[in-house]
């Protein structure tokens, strides 16, 4: 990707088989389906794909692809971000939690891609269903997409990541055709394209961001001001008339009102900077400018952000847009799957090889109280 910031957004695949730019071989970016892996071996384990709060399979959320120009290595490069589906595990902010994140990357030459670029035009014949294996021969979960080392133990064809999805494909149907087909029938042992499990699939179309004219700076940044001022006589005058703030001392109702006043000027700035384009869910610029908090609050500081297991530093490479959460259909009467923020930092040397994949850091910010979109 290019420097500055560049932006992504949520594009429905267009007629029919049009996802067939969301397999593999087109290195795509994309939100929900099963992950389109891009290294063969080294896969992310069960374990490793687990919600770090309840401890479920997590879903495949997004990938993101993030070649770095003048890296031999990194020539093929796609970030892999996976969430869990349980909504109470959303309540906390912060580090990992509810989300993992992993990096693969490749040369130009290796095992698995031809070295010409793919084509442009879509491939005759209807789209093909969901891989059973990888080339590499490494099975796939019928349910998620991920490396599925357990498998049916009747038919010995059906494999899964762990037994809550392996239960969960016996209700949807696989007690109904396990073990009915030959073992060579592809078609009867096809993998169904979606179930509940899966987030909505999406193809992920990246923009560079317009900058803002300068022009317009002074009078956006007199809003802001007046914004504040307006906010504080409002908490001064209402510290005034109830009698409840009467026992608090100056100082306090005055630092009170310095850090709601701060608080309002932050978000005020994150829905100008998003206005322009308010259907962004990826904003992405690696190790230049930084993220776009949605509050002063539970901003990691430097010893927060973990070294890379090489040693490095790890620096900001993208950040996940509250938008996202609108294609996701996520919302319920009660609790529901919800963030701010979601930013990903990713180690500074992008270390490693074909055959593994590396787990990055992502961390959750929330809105401040009284501060949504």
């Amino acid at each position: 990707m290019a420097p500055g910031v560049e932006l992504g957004f949520a594009a429905a695949a267009e007629g029919p088989g049009g996802a067939w730019r969301l397999h593999s071989t087109y290195f795509p970016s994309k939100v929900g389906g099963r992950p389109a892996w891009l290294g063969e071996a080294g896969l992310p384990g069960p374990a490793a794909l687990r919600c770090g709060r309840c401890q479920q399979p997590c879903a495949f959320l997004l990938q993101l692809y993030a070649p770095l120009p003048g890296r031999a290595d990194a020539f093929h490069r796609t970030l892999f971000v996976f969430a869990c589906r349980g909504a109470a595990c959303y309540r906390l902010a912060g580090p990992g939690g509810p989300f993992r994140v992993f990096r693969s990357q490749l040369p130009r030459r290796n095992d698995t891609y031809p070295e010409e670029p793919p084509p442009e035009e879509p491939p005759p014949g209807p789209a093909p269903a969901p891989p059973r294996r990888l080339g590499s021969g490494a099975a796939l979960c019928r349910v998620c997409g991920c490396l599925g080392p357990r498998c049916c133990g009747r038919c010995r064809r059906a494999a899964y990541c762990g037994p809550e999805h392996q239960a969960l494909d016996w209700r949807r149907g696989h007690r109904r055709s396990c073990g009915q087909h030959a073992a060579g029938d592809d078609l009867a042992n096809a993998i169904p394209e979606h179930n509940e499990f899966l987030f909505p699939e999406y193809e992920i179309l990246i923009e560079p961001e317009e900058p803002e004219f300068p022009a317009d700076s002074t009078d956006d940044e007199q809003g802001a001001e007046d914004t504040s001022k307006d906010a504080k006589e409002q908490e001064e005058a209402a510290g005034t008339a109830d009698e409840t703030f009467q026992s608090l001392d100056e100082e306090t109702l005055e630092a009170m009102a310095k850090h709601e006043t701060a608080e309002e000027k932050i978000f005020q700035m994150f829905k100008k900077q998003v206005a322009a384009e308010p259907e962004q869910i990826i904003r992405y610029c690696r190790g230049g400018e930084g993220p776009l908090w949605v509050s002063g609050e539970n901003r990691p500081e430097e010893k927060d952000i973990p070294n890379c297991v090489c040693g490095a530093k790890r620096i900001f490479e993208f950040q996940i847009m509250p938008q996202l959460l609108n294609h996701l259909q996520v919302d319920s009467l009660g609790e529901s799957i919800d963030w701010g923020t979601l930013v990903v930092y990713t180690c500074a040397d992008s270390c490693g090889g074909e055959s593994e994949y590396l787990e990055e850091f992502i961390w959750k910010q929330d809105y401040s109280m009284g501060c949504t979109l």
